[in-house]
């Protein structure tokens, strides 16, 4: 991918970045592990991102 991008671009890749992570451990706890895996968790080789 090109260094050079646009603004908005990289905004989106941004916020796709910090939404990238998983469910916090004290939720986990919280709800006694009934939400574990992130239902919109991504990675960067399997899901590309809407353009």
């Amino acid at each position: 991918m090109a260094s050079k991008k646009p603004t908005a671009k990289k905004l989106r890749l941004l916020r796709a970045e910090k939404s990238n992570r998983r469910v916090p451990a004290w939720i986990m706890i919280r709800t006694s592990r009934r939400f574990v895996a992130h239902p919109k968790r991504r990675n960067w080789r399997r899901n590309r991102l809407k353009q």
